[in-house]
């Protein structure tokens, strides 16, 4: 539906909204990780002028000389995207050249489990002294239902300059004002088989106008478009589509504990469930959860809840299950260890894979780096291998220094453990050169061999 038909429209929504259409808007992409690179490359991909912004110096440096930081990404599609206008800066000032700016992110949590929003406040008070008339503002950050209006909206007003602020429904045609959205990201690093624009983008407006000028810049870069009727509409979208898989996860994840005290495979019993042709859906146990989505949006929702005076006991008791699985990876190493007449403290164990899923170099969350830190505690000596990382340093929650070691000598390891099922790895030779293998990803199905413990 065209903007004019929208009896709220003003004379700048209407030329802000033929520029997204014909392409000649500017588009700002704040934050240059796994879900803004990906994101800008789309959007010049399609026409636009795409300027990024991130805090990270090294980061625009290598954008800036045609190199790519995500292995995902070649370089080749960094050059295609600057030989398009594509450009990187740690420069904030360049906010007020463009005509729609659109925030990628983090929102992690806090050592209490509590939503951490301080990328979006520092990067909304960074912004909102740059921001000019007529411009469009869309948060992506997986957030709780609220933050855009109660977060990011209040910020922005009172850092803009000259009376600039958020549009209101009823304010008068041609006010001094830029307009907010939500559109959540589904991104989802490593699968080869949803081209990104095939990917249904939820769009959420604060009031119709915001609504209407996102659902233009999207719809030029997605093959669908999904309007809903509100930012907090939209914020929960994202919300229920994660905390739905975390959840079916963590049935699956306790299901993998009782068939393995039945002396069931749970692989094969979801394998044969999954012929059903309908009301089911596969989900896979594992070592645990990682990735910046699954492992911290139900804790949003759930802190989010008890303002309501509301206790989402489903989610936290998923949100508990899935925790304790690098606990019980560490377990079942204990116990094959002891199995062979060895013990935790002073054994020397190789982890294959950093990673938080197979395929990928993305480290967010990654369940491996805990039970690393956990297996250390028991005073094992520690080893990694992963194709994705030469080194692992320093993050948020851990500090390992890590460099990754070779595979040529794994008999002299006294347990390998398989934590991410990386494609790379010829399973058959990692079990016939090892002494001792715990797989947490069945990657050793159809090997036959006594050195094998899955859990």
């Amino acid at each position: 539906m065209n903007l004019v038909t929208v009896s709220t429209q003003t004379r700048q929504a209407e030329r802000q909204l033929e520029k997204l259409q014909a392409k000649t808007a500017k588009v700002g992409v704040i934050g240059l990780g796994y879900v803004g690179l990906p994101l800008s490359l789309l959007l010049s991909e399609a026409g636009f002028t795409v300027q990024g912004f991130d805090i990270d110096a090294r980061k625009v440096e290598q954008l800036e000389d045609g190199k790519s930081y995500i292995f995902r990404i070649p370089a080749t599609e960094i050059e295609m995207a600057r030989s398009q206008g594509f450009r990187a800066t740690t420069d904030f000032s360049k906010i007020s050249e463009q005509d729609a700016i659109i925030m990628c992110v983090p929102t992690p949590l806090t050592d209490h489990r509590d939503p951490d929003l301080s990328f979006i406040q520092k990067t909304a008070e960074s912004i909102a002294p740059w921001l000019v008339r007529g411009q469009l503002v869309v948060l992506e950050s997986t957030t709780y239902p609220g933050t855009t209006e109660e977060v990011l909206i209040p910020i922005l007003d009172r850092g803009c300059r000259d009376g600039l602020q958020a549009y209101e429904r009823g304010m008068d045609e041609d006010a001094n004002v830029f307009y907010v959205a939500f559109s959540p990201e589904r991104e989802d690093p490593g699968n080869n088989t949803v081209a990104r624009r095939d990917i249904p983008k939820v769009i959420g407006g604060h009031g119709a106008i915001a609504g209407k000028l996102a659902g233009a810049l999207y719809g030029n870069i997605f093959g669908r478009t999904v309007a809903v009727s509100s930012t907090q509409a939209a914020e929960m979208t994202k919300l229920l589509e994660n905390i739905y898989r975390c959840v079916n996860i963590a049935m699956v994840n306790e299901l993998k504990l009782l068939s393995l005290r039945m002396g069931i495979d749970i692989w094969e019993v979801i394998d044969a469930a999954a012929t059903k042709p309908f009301g089911f859906q596969p989900f896979y146990p594992g070592p645990g959860l990682g990735g910046h989505c699954i492992p911290i949006d139900p804790f949003y929702l759930s802190w989010k809840a008890r303002e309501w005076n509301f206790h989402t006991r489903f989610i936290e008791l998923a949100g508990e299950i899935n925790e304790g699985m690098p606990r019980h990876v560490v377990h079942s190493v204990s116990e094959a260890l002891n199995a062979h007449r060895k013990s935790m403290n002073g054994a020397k164990i190789l982890v294959l894979g950093v990673a938080y899923k197979k395929d990928i170099d993305d480290l967010r969350e990654s369940p491996s780096l805990e039970i690393i830190e956990m297996l250390q505690e028991e005073k094992a000596s520690v080893d990694y291998n992963d194709p994705y990382f030469p080194t692992v340093g320093r993050g948020r929650h851990y500090d390992l220094g890590m460099t990754c070691t070779p595979l040529d000598r794994l008999a002299d390891y006294d347990c390998v453990v398989i934590a991410t099922d990386h494609s790379d790895y010829d399973y058959q030779a990692i079990v016939r050169d090892s002494q001792l293998v715990v797989d947490t990803r069945n990657a050793t199905r159809g090997i036959v061999s006594s050195k094998i413990v899955r859990c």
